[in-house]
């Protein structure tokens, strides 16, 4: 982004309110870096933009900075993230904002990497430039609380979605599943794929409906982001033509097996154009979903849409694996016993034991109703007292 023309320059009202819109865009294009705007002001106006670049790099902090160019010194920068100060893949952010002489620095909330934490607020106010601590700092949070889960856990963040009927089930007794929700229900979902760097679905799922598991948007919006595949499949059993394996269908697929999987099925696989990653079995066989999530963590997976079925869902929230859930529900009414239902597993025994949502939304999609909701949130480091 380079600067903007006198004529398209706007009052920043809410500059921070723009820089939160630079990195929405990037969303799902940094990783494993966060998504982070940041929006240069002089004189009461905007100057210069930036977010953070395809694969995480440059930062927002410097490609703003290099579009301002000399009108840096002595503006004001607001920044969805605290400047990095560490040496990574790229320098320092704080050193390219003191060197640009810039007056003051406005950012929406602390970074979560143990290696930042503070120290880039630090560095700044040492080298005189006045920081401001805050703005919009729950939405900022909300933003990369993928990146923050995974940065301090080495684990991504884990959102279980699925679309059930009124009377929670997720197809009728003959399998029937197309479709319980609408249009406006399933854009989003793909509106969800767009923004996380994997999807994960159980070999359940795979032989019952063979999707594709890619996103799929409207020309309109922006070039859409394919999340990796990765497939539950203890026992390699994924079928060699499946869609998510067609050379037509864009994107990777890796199938999570276990050394049961037999070497002829792996090697099928493998010539079908799949990754097969060989994970330890958990007490029941399959794969340890904890093995797997480490694993997904070393691939720098900071995000992982969990999309079932009802049997991978149920041993997600039964191991207390879940960050997030996406509830898509229609009204619609099943009503049979022998239906499948959107979530199994062993379940809570007393309402007491069942999962609670915190933060719960709702909000309608057509027809349906998406309930939002967290099982846990992410912690994040506190600036100091009186800067919140």
């Amino acid at each position: 982004m380079g600067e903007l023309p006198a004529n398209e320059r706007t009052e920043p009202r809410e500059p921070m309110a723009r820089a939160l819109e630079l990195a929405r865009a990037a969303k799902g294009r940094t990783s494993p870096n966060p998504a982070v705007g940041a929006v240069i002001v002089r004189e009461g106006r905007i100057v210069a933009e930036g977010a953070t670049q395809p694969g995480g790099r440059p930062h927002a902090e410097t490609v703003a900075l290099a579009a301002a160019g000399p009108a840096a010194r002595g503006a004001t920068m607001y920044v969805t993230l605290e400047p990095c100060a560490h040496y990574g893949r790229t320098p320092p952010c704080t050193d390219a904002i003191i060197a640009a002489g810039m007056a003051e620095v406005h950012v929406a909330t602390l970074d979560p990497d143990p290696r930042v934490a503070g120290r880039g607020v630090g560095r700044l106010r040492a080298a005189g430039i006045v920081v401001t601590i805050g703005e919009r700092a729950a939405e900022a949070r909300d933003l990369n609380e993928d990146f923050a889960r995974w940065v301090t856990t080495g684990r991504p963040l884990v959102i279980a979605k699925f679309a059930a009927s009124l009377d929670g089930h997720s197809a009728t007794r003959t399998g029937d599943s197309r479709w319980i929700t609408g249009q406006a229900a399933r854009l989003e979902v793909h509106r969800l794929r767009d923004r996380v760097d994997g999807i994960l679905a159980g070999i359940g799922t795979i032989l019952r409906d063979d999707p594709q598991l890619t996103t799929r948007l409207p020309e309109a919006e922006r070039p859409v982001h394919h999340p990796q595949r990765f497939v539950l499949d203890s026992l390699a059993r994924t079928p060699p033509s499946a869609r998510i394996l067609s050379r037509e269908t864009p994107g990777t697929t890796t199938i999570l097996a276990t050394e049961r999987a037999p070497e002829s099925r792996r090697a099928a696989l493998e010539a079908a154009g799949a990754e097969v990653l060989v994970l330890p079995a958990g007490s029941d066989g399959r794969v340890s979903l904890l093995d797997a999530l480490d694993a997904l963590g070393r691939r720098e997976i900071t995000s992982l849409l969990v999309e079932g079925g009802p049997t991978v869902h149920g041993a997600f929230l039964d191991q207390h694996l879940v960050d997030r859930i996406e509830a898509f529900i229609a009204p619609l009414i099943i009503g049979d016993r022998a239906a499948p239902l959107a979530v199994a597993g062993a379940g809570a025994e007393t309402l007491a034991q069942a999962t609670r949502l915190l933060d719960v939304q709702s909000r309608p999609l057509g027809p349906d109703t998406l309930i939002s909701g967290y099982v846990r949130r992410v912690v994040w480091p506190e600036p100091p007292t009186g800067e919140r």
